[in-house]
Order: C-alpha cells, then sequence, then structure tokens
C-alpha cells in the first residue's frame, strides 16, 4: 500500500468508525472532499477492521460463553465501533420509504434524525436476524462463525460502491458530510474495493466450500441489484443513508447463505 492509499485508508477508518485517528496523525493524513472520495475505495477494508473486532470479540467470549451470547456480544462490539452508522441509515431508508411513496416527501422524512415507527421496527428486526443466523453458523464451529464475521464485514461494504457508480445522488448536497462519499467513483476505486473483497471471498471458501461460498456471492449481487433498483424506482437515485441500508442488507444476505442448512 503506497503512503497516499494508507491516508484514504485512514480517513475512511476516521470517517465510518470510533477508531481514533487524531494528533499527529490526523495531521498527517489530511482532509479534503477529494481524499474522502477517493477514500471511498477502502471501504471494504474498513471492513477487515470492523469484522476483526467482532471476530475477536467473539472468539473470546465463545470461551465461556453460549454461542448466542458471544454472538450478542461481538453484535454489541460492532454496533459500538462503527457507531451504529449504517443501522441508522438502515432506518431513515425505511421510515423514509415506508412513510411516504412520493420521492420528495420520502427525502424529506430521511433528513429527520427522528426515527419512525417504520425505521424501529426494521432495526429491531434487522438485529435479531443478525444475531439468530450468526448463532446459527457458531454451531458449526468458530472458525465457521470468524469466516463469517470477516467475509461479511468486508464484502457487504463493496456493494455501496457499486451504488455509487451506477446511480446519481439525490440526497441534501449542503447538509450531508458524507457528500463527497458520493461522487461518481472511477474504475480504479471499483478494483481497489475488489481488491480489498477477494481474500474475504477467499476465508469463506476455506470455511464453507465452493457451493456456499458461490451462493453467498449470488446473494450479495442480488441484494445489491435489488437496492439499487429499488432506489432507482423510489428515488432516482441514492443518498448516503441508502448505501448504510445496502451494507446492511448485503450483511444480511451473507449471514443468511452462509446458516442455511444443505442437508
Amino acid at each position: 500500500m503506497n503512503v497516499n492509499a494508507l491516508r484514504h485508508f485512514l480517513l475512511a477508518l476516521q470517517f465510518f468508525t470510533r477508531v481514533p485517528v487524531t494528533g499527529r496523525l490526523a495531521a498527517w493524513v489530511g482532509y479534503s472532499p477529494q481524499m474522502l472520495r477517493a477514500s471511498a475505495a477502502h471501504f471494504p477494508g474498513v471492513g477487515w477492521i470492523v469484522g476483526a473486532v467482532a471476530a475477536a470479540v467473539f472468539a473470546a467470549a465463545s470461551q465461556g460463553l453460549p454461542p448466542l451470547a458471544a454472538v450478542l456480544l461481538s453484535t454489541v462490539a460492532t454496533v459500538w465501533l462503527t457507531g451504529a452508522f449504517h443501522e441508522d441509515g438502515l432506518a431513515d431508508v425505511v421510515d423514509g420509504l415506508g412513510g411516504s411513496a412520493q420521492r420528495e416527501r420520502a427525502l424529506e422524512i430521511m433528513k429527520d434524525s427522528r426515527i419512525g415507527a417504520f425505521g424501529a421496527v426494521a432495526l429491531v428486526l434487522a438485529l435479531g436476524l443478525k444475531v439468530a443466523l450468526l448463532a446459527a453458523i457458531a454451531a458449526q464451529g468458530v472458525a465457521a462463525a470468524v469466516a463469517a464475521l470477516l467475509g461479511a464485514h468486508v464484502l457487504s461494504r463493496l456493494a455501496p460502491l457499486f451504488l455509487i457508480r451506477c446511480l446519481p445522488y439525490v440526497g441534501d448536497s449542503g447538509a450531508s458530510k458524507s457528500k463527497p462519499l458520493a461522487d461518481a467513483i472511477d474504475g480504479g476505486a471499483l478494483a481497489v474495493g475488489v481488491v480489498w473483497s477477494l481474500p474475504a471471498a477467499a476465508l469463506v471458501l476455506l470455511a464453507q466450500g465452493a457451493v456456499k461460498t458461490a451462493a453467498m456471492l449470488l446473494a450479495l449481487a442480488a441484494a445489491g441489484a435489488w437496492m439499487a433498483r429499488l432506489f432507482r424506482r423510489r428515488l432516482q437515485g441514492f443518498t448516503g443513508d441508502g448505501l448504510g441500508a445496502t451494507q446492511q442488507l448485503c450483511e444480511l444476505a451473507v449471514y443468511g447463505v452462509l446458516a442455511w442448512r444443505l442437508t
């Protein structure tokens, strides 16, 4: 990784997590809208950090606790580490799209910081399903759960890059901190995201085999394509919240396939 790539990665880590990038390190990293835009390519790289924390907490907790408790603690750790950034996006998207069939009104609802009934229900269901699916994977063994956590957190962060590439941004440009991330990214940035993601797919391949890995990749593609179609149809583009919601759905898609019993 060259110096500029490292700076972009650290900027992405600072933006998407609570990992402290402060003091001299922050001064060295720097900031500009152009740098933040370039950092989007390293979104799956941030997934390696979040997934590693999730896997470490799960592995440690599973030494003395039942799998369900270990999974729950792992999920708490990731929600804390990311500041519920993506979960907030999911809640806002469901509130907006569930609250109005009209595009402008839906976008207005999504900008409201208060959570509504649709968003609250979506959060409860998504977190509950995540814990339940991970508990099922954990029953296969610690190695399977660790591979699932790493694979899901990395690969689910690749899908939003394709939304940025394929759809126009329709959020509030003046108020959104993530607006620079929403500017169209080039093929090189997508390639960087894919490079970050390939080892995660290989890890799942080693733990789960070719059939489940292929099914997982198909499910990821289907979930990302469905979200892109939904945003194109309902909003004529995407918002920052939409990127978070896409990450959450894709993460669930990975867990769903890996928890599925083939026999």
